[in-house]
């Protein structure tokens, strides 16, 4: 059945006329009907664990818009949670965790192998989205990149800077790569699991991919994605993995042939048509619209995306946004932006 998918068709390298289309967050907090099923769940983290719930909103902008993809509704904090982390949800101000910041806090850690206690309602959310899916309609299961998460376990919350984990890197070297290994080892049994239940696709998200410079860039997000892959891809050898280093500018360039990736989602700090030269030579990208056009709209949102997809268009591509749909979006915006690609 995959082969007639266009998300997989564009994973396997075909250049197609009209690009496979979904975007990160769609389904989210822009979505009436998302609003209404998380105020039934209770709160956040109750949504992503509840699975018919959590295969609902992932099923809803399907619905409303045919993508070619359906990315599992899940949270990239999940697999700490699973690990023994403390993890909530302030309103208005996002996730915060118990940090880990010492030898003592790294060994109350669970080993690997239990995570999946905690997050078997995740598996359970894909089995029973394998079988509500349109037969065209691709399933991407994910996880956060080691080094994203990593950040967030360090500082108990998201940083603009990421510095707590940088100074963790610096100050106590072997707590960091400690935390480091647990969190790869832990991703590849989450996103092995992913597949077994059902997800066709696997995307790794590095969200902080960007602070890291130089050496520290190969060693914590390259590396770490190499070795993900490479398991992956032992247990797996026909499910395509997306890798997202955000912000990796330069870095982007070579990155999937360094790592085995299937494809490379781009953020839109990259243009187009220099992600076409530079790193499309390689092989199928992702993007990368600019979220904001989903607020904006009008005909700059219409030229813009034709714009990427005429960029993108002598070598495999899947449209996405740059980053995830900002809960501030016009929903209107999404079929402009769809009829713009199909049109």
């Amino acid at each position: 059945m995959a082969e007639t998918k266009k998300l997989m068709r564009a994973l396997a390298g075909e250049t197609q006329a009209v690009p496979p289309v979904w975007m990160m967050r769609q389904a989210g907090r822009y979505l009436p009907e998302y609003r209404a099923t998380r105020a039934q769940a209770g709160d956040f983290l109750s949504l992503c664990y509840n699975p018919e719930l959590a295969a609902e909103v992932t099923l809803q902008p399907i619905r409303r818009y045919g993508f070619d993809a359906a990315i599992l509704f899940a949270d990239i904090l999940l697999v700490p949670q699973a690990l023994g982390a403390d993890l909530w949800f302030v309103t208005g101000e996002g996730p915060r965790l118990s940090t880990i910041t010492s030898p003592s806090d790294f060994n109350a850690l669970k080993p690997v192998e239990e995570i999946h206690e905690t997050l078997s309602p995740i598996y359970e959310t894909l089995r029973i989205l394998t079988g509500a899916l349109p037969a065209e309609t691709a399933l991407i299961g994910f996880a956060g990149a080691p080094w994203t998460v990593a950040t967030y376990m360090i500082a108990g919350r998201g940083t603009p800077d990421q510095g707590p984990a940088h100074r963790l890197m610096a100050e106590d070297p072997a707590t960091f790569d400690a935390l480091m290994a647990r969190i790869t080892a832990a991703t590849v049994e989450y996103l092995s699991a992913q597949i077994v239940a059902g997800a066709e696709v696997v995307k790794l998200f590095d969200s902080w991919a960007g602070s890291l410079k130089g050496d520290a860039f190969t060693r914590y997000a390259l590396e770490p994605a190499r070795e993900i892959i490479a398991a992956l891809k032992a247990r797996h050898p026909e499910t395509p993995v997306i890798a997202f280093p955000r912000e990796a500018g330069e870095n982007y360039i070579g990155f999937a042939r360094a790592t085995g990736a299937d494809c490379v989602a781009l953020d839109n700090s990259v243009s187009a048509e220099w992600a076409a030269e530079h790193v499309q030579v390689d092989g199928c990208v992702q993007g990368n619209l600019a979220p904001n056009h989903m607020v904006t709209g009008g005909q700059a949102l219409i030229d813009e995306t034709r714009r990427i997809v005429k960029a993108f268009s002598n070598g495999p591509h899947i449209f996405n946004l740059g980053h995830g749909i900002t809960p501030d979006a016009n929903p209107d915006n999404v079929q402009v932006m769809i009829d713009a690609i199909r049109g």
